[in-house]
């Protein structure tokens, strides 16, 4: 295990205990799905993957980050107060009075490119992003990160017909398939069945991945970083709904639960 591997490992692990902190502190903030997506965040933002400057959320030089999945991502808050995007001191603040960060992130969040209370969203959003990018000649490259649940929602397809009558292979989706919707497993209410092989069919080049693989998913995102093969491409991070979370962890509600604040304390007591 080089230091590398040690590095990104260790710093997932941080952020799953902040996550769980924060979700202490606000018990509105939705945690399951927060805790799916903790490695791929940590993979796009500390893995070399997404170019930024925390000085300048905004510059013309940034890749785009798209967070659909926005009830679920929670786990970004402290990666952004940890790479300088605002203040550590906010999340003591999360869903209080005076502060910014919501328990559904908008754009007024330095780092958060788009509003993500509607899901379902996010990838119309970032092909045109990717559109744009194109025709301004830009090498900048576009990112979203989206749930398998809200891709329920009939307008990722049309953007995903749009990305491959395009050619954009500056569009990057990542989609955390834990598997479970707001209100059960996704299989249980229109399955998906083989989402690589649908997006393969509407003109994507997809790869599959262990979602809680730090290495793996940053192994991934840079591969598709470089490759630039007219077509837009997708990685599909199998994840867990509220890993590491006894009574949360793949339960099919989990979306909608929230462990007892015994347990959580106990949780942090016990990690190092």
């Amino acid at each position: 295990m080089n230091s590398e591997t040690l590095d990104l490992r260790a710093k997932a692990d941080w952020v799953w205990r902040e996550t769980l902190a924060i979700h202490r502190r606000a018990p509105e903030t939705r945690l399951a799905s927060s805790l799916s997506a903790v490695e791929i965040f940590v993979a796009l933002y500390y893995g070399g993957v997404l170019r930024f400057d925390a000085s300048q959320p905004l510059a013309a030089h940034r890749d785009r980050c798209v967070i659909s999945k926005g009830h679920g991502s929670i786990c970004m808050y402290p990666i952004l107060a940890d790479l300088g995007f605002f203040s550590k001191d906010e999340l003591l603040r999360v869903c209080h009075s005076g502060g910014f960060l919501g328990g559904i992130p908008d754009p007024v969040i330095p780092g958060y490119e788009t509003v993500n209370g509607s899901l379902g969203h996010g990838l119309g959003v970032a092909t045109g992003m990717a559109l744009g990018l194109k025709r301004l000649d830009s090498d900048r490259q576009v990112f979203v990160v989206s749930g398998d649940g809200e891709l329920h929602e009939g307008a990722n397809w049309e953007a995903a017909m749009f990305a491959s009558q395009h050619r954009l292979d500056n569009l990057n989706l990542i989609i955390d398939d834990n598997g479970i919707s707001m209100l059960g497993y996704t299989d249980d209410i229109v399955s998906h069945h083989s989402l690589s092989e649908r997006l393969t069919a509407f003109g994507w080049d997809c790869r599959r991945v262990d979602g809680h693989d730090v290495l793996a998913v940053q192994a991934g995102l840079l591969e598709m970083k470089v490759t630039a093969a007219g077509k837009p491409k997708a990685l599909i991070a199998k994840t867990l709904k509220g890993r590491g979370v006894p009574g949360l962890e793949n339960a099919p509600l989990s979306h909608i639960l929230n462990p007892k604040p015994e347990l959580i304390d106990s949780l942090l007591e016990q990690l190092p």
